[in-house]
């Protein structure tokens, strides 16, 4: 017997650690033999309607069931003796939307699996309920996972299968334009090897034509594109977090998020404006400890250019832009945020320029 628990945050890179895995696991057998697929149904939200027949309000009935119906099918196919191949393999995928009872039945396979069945759990939906993690445990659970999640990682494993190869500045491009979507570019590389051919090396300009939309960003690059005074960096990157989707962010941000998350950064520089912190160990602490040191010093460097003048300018800006955002002078959304994001960029470049000719 054997259990495996496949992880991962991508859900494009998750699939192809699991393909690999699933190969492993079946090796001459039949597939069609072999084989049992099944994917745990989410969960709908308070107050949803639940996407199963017969479902209620918030899916309370039908969801739990189908759930029921999906693990119950799972066992049964796991406690089947394998026909005419070696073993079986069942496949499990979204475990995450799992609740502690449904898994129960999971949990009791786990204590005494059949000899047989290769059982592999993927993660997806949530986080797992604390009873199966145990079980996993328990049941010695190998887990498998991408080589890489990182897009520029994936982008050079997928491009040295692929027989590709691109210049420097065509990888950086690619990996930027694609941001936390590392999940696109198995399917860009495939796109670049057929419409290239194996062997060829590319350049930004062979590129740029296929890469797409822009992907989802992380929100800390906001605010590094605003420390820089990076005016059309900062706009780029506020149009990709209102507008872009990856498979870490499934919605794009609303702009009252971006809003609270520029309130959050400037609150914790107001709270290093301090002449007696000394260095970035006296910015953790004056931070409660909850940051590591290179962002508390790159908050403190940040607090000594801006200055209280500066940092009394940066909440005056928020402070307009949150009332505009309620409608106070009927600007659309968008650019309300587009004037903040350049205001606050063109702040900390004065103030960037201000520290330098005083030092």
């Amino acid at each position: 017997m054997s259990v495996h628990l496949v992880r991962g945050d991508d859900p494009v890179l998750r699939d192809e650690a699991l393909g690999r895995l699933v190969g492993d696991l079946l090796g001459e057998d039949d597939r069609t033999l072999a084989l049992e697929e099944l994917t745990v149904p989410g969960r709908a939200a308070p107050g949803e309607e639940s996407d199963e027949p017969g479902g209620t309000p918030g899916g309370a009935a039908g969801g739990a069931e189908a759930r029921e119906q999906v693990v119950a099918a799972a066992l049964n196919a796991a406690q089947s003796p394998p026909f005419m191949t070696e073993r079986r393999v069942v496949v499990v995928r979204d475990v995450g939307n799992l609740a502690v009872g449904d898994a129960e039945p999971l949990v009791s396979y786990l204590a005494d699996p059949m000899d047989t069945t290769a059982l592999v759990l993927v993660t997806g939906g949530g986080r797992l309920p604390a009873n199966l993690t145990k079980a996993l445990k328990s049941a010695k659970a190998t887990e498998v996972a991408p080589s890489a999640e990182k897009t520029g990682d994936v982008l050079g494993e997928h491009l040295k299968d692929a027989g590709v190869k691109l210049r420097p500045d065509a990888a950086k491009a690619v990996a930027a334009h694609l941001g936390e979507d590392a999940g696109r570019v198995p399917q860009l590389v495939e796109v670049f090897s057929a419409a290239f051919g194996d062997g060829a090396t590319l350049d930004v300009d062979d590129v740029e034509p296929y890469l797409g939309e822009a992907g989802a960003v992380p929100s800390y690059q906001l605010t590094n594109a605003i420390e820089a005074g990076d005016v059309p960096g900062a706009l780029e990157t506020l149009h990709r977090l209102l507008n872009a989707t990856g498979s870490r962010q499934a919605k794009p941000m609303h702009p009252l998020q971006v809003l609270g998350l520029l309130h959050g950064y400037y609150r914790r520089i107001l709270r290093l404006d301090d002449p007696d912190l000394r260095g970035p160990k006296d910015a953790v602490a004056a931070l409660g400890g909850r940051v590591k040191e290179y962002p508390a010093r790159k908050a403190l460097d940040q607090a000594r250019a801006l200055r209280a003048s500066g940092l009394r300018e940066a909440f005056d800006h928020l402070a307009q832009a949150d009332i505009d955002l309620k409608g106070a002078r009927a600007i659309p959304e968008d650019a309300v945020m587009e004037v903040l994001v350049a205001r606050l960029a063109r702040l900390s470049g004065r103030a960037k320029t201000g520290s330098r000719r005083m030092s």
